[in-house]
């Protein structure tokens, strides 16, 4: 099937053939588009092109309670338009590994058996790199990990169709078209290993293409009321769950609903918007908030219910959640979706570097967090583990295997399969190697493998976290 790389369009491709020298993403290698300075007057981080409305990188060390102490990675280039043309190609650096290191280790799927789901990121802005089409990477994930969730090709602005959705606005149907060229070959790789996979995500305020909002699909028309933009999201998100589940049933066993709605302070966001719901996209608008409302949330998950099969769960999904007020507010919007018998589970992301933030404590910790979220009955998943570390040295690596064992060992403390008060029932560490190299200067040292996929010792430790050791 010829693929269509969808994710990019004009000025991302200019963007992408010009990388060199720049530096990229932690979560998927992508160029940053754009410096902006945010509320606080740091420098945003551009590579997943979130807009990073006052989060700070947690690489300098520092937290800060309403600025953020979590870098927030989790999307990719520009805002996509459908892109039309082939991205060109990127010279393939995996191949070639010995990978006898990395699986001749206990799986880590099958030490953590007894606990929770062990998944991990399938990286790469368009088909054609994604880390699946590495011989070399699929044996190591297939061997470690029972769980996969892809950082980027299943979002909405990988699968909104805009020519198609323009060509159902005049033949009067109006609802939105969807192709799904981006993901299908993620979801073949899934069924056909028997690895579950996240659903990563229905309704996010980035990476969803402004047309999508406007009438008649049009760039710069006016936007469209809120009876037809919730018509619009039913529709989408009946068919991305209906094409999954007719093509491929029981592979995804979970959907992040709805990404990162909360945020608290910043001095972008309306603090009287019920739980502190975004109603800023960096210097833009959150369009889903401006055109539908703050209940917007809801109505995703009211969607999501209502075509969701029996037995898949719905998430919502966000990061800082350790820290106290934005976990606070995360758990009142919570309470109020799972008494509605709408949400199923909180997915914490979660972007640590080697000191911040803490992972055990009363206050402010992942432990905390943790335990005020088992408190609503909900199951909790880490969705998007990464610690990194500044410099690959001897230091900085057991460091890092430090905080990957306390991470870990803290999980399965609190894991209700170990007696503990939190149902923990899936943890996805956010990439497999370290430079993974999509552009020539992309330097990654957060991961369980090196550059060669050889196991690091982060990984020897979660292993030896599991034995009890």
């Amino acid at each position: 099937m010829r693929k269509q790389w969808l994710s990019l369009g004009v000025a991302g491709l200019l963007m992408l053939m010009s990388a060199c020298g720049k530096e990229t993403d932690q979560n998927t290698g992508a160029v940053p588009t754009e410096t902006v300075e945010n509320q606080d007057g740091q420098v945003a981080d551009g590579g997943d092109t979130k807009e990073n409305d006052g989060e700070e990188n947690v690489s300098d060390g520092e937290e800060k309670e309403d600025s953020g102490a979590e870098k927030e990675t989790d999307g990719d280039t520009d805002e996509t338009e459908n892109g039309q043309e082939e991205v060109p190609p990127v010279e393939w650096i995996v191949e070639d590994k010995d990978i006898g290191p990395a699986t001749s280790l206990t799986p880590l799927k099958d030490a953590y058996a007894p606990y929770f789901k062990v998944g991990v990121g399938l990286t790469g802005y368009a088909p054609h790199v994604m880390m699946t089409t590495s011989e070399a990477m699929s044996e190591v994930v297939k061997y470690h990990f029972n769980s996969a969730t892809l950082t980027n090709l299943m979002k909405p602005s990988y699968l909104l169709d805009q020519a198609g959705s323009i060509e159902n606005a005049k033949n009067g149907d109006g609802m939105p078209a969807v192709t799904f060229d981006a993901c299908i070959d993620a979801l073949e790789f899934c069924k056909e290993n028997g690895i579950g996979m996240r659903g990563h995500t229905l309704v996010w305020h980035a990476q969803v293409p402004g047309w999508f909002f406007r009438e008649g699909y049009e760039d710069d028309a006016p936007l469209v009321s809120r009876e037809t933009m919730l018509s619009r999201m039913e529709s989408y998100i009946a068919q991305v769950i209906g094409f999954t589940e007719e093509n491929y049933p029981g592979v995804v066993y979970c959907w992040d609903v709805v990404n990162e709605a909360v945020e608290p302070g910043g001095g972008m966001h309306e603090e009287e918007t019920g739980y502190c719901i975004r109603t800023y996209n960096g210097d833009e608008e959150n369009l889903w908030y401006t055109v539908v409302g703050a209940d917007y949330v809801e109505k995703a998950f009211t969607y999501a219910r209502k075509y969701a099969p029996e037995g898949v769960k719905l998430f919502y999904n966000d990061y800082n959640t350790f820290q106290p007020v934005k976990n606070e507010k995360i758990c009142a919007l919570l309470a109020d979706l799972s008494a509605k018998g709408l949400v199923d589970g909180i997915g914490m992301q979660s972007y640590y570097d080697r000191k911040n933030p803490d992972i055990k404590g009363r206050t402010g910790s992942v432990q905390a967090a943790i335990e005020n979220f088992s408190e609503l009955g909900l199951e909790i998943h880490i969705t998007e583990l990464t610690i990194n570390i500044d410099e690959p040295d001897e230091r900085a690596y057991l460091v890092q295997a430090m905080r990957f064992k306390e991470m870990f060992q803290l999980l399965m403390e609190l894991d209700t399969d170990n007696g503990g008060s939190a149902n923990i029932t899936s943890v996805t560490v956010f990439g497999l190697m370290d430079e993974y190299m999509l552009y020539p200067d992309n330097k990654e040292y957060s991961r369980f493998f090196d550059g060669d996929l050889k196991p690091k010792q982060a990984l020897t430790w979660v292993l030896d976290a599991a034995q009890g050791k």
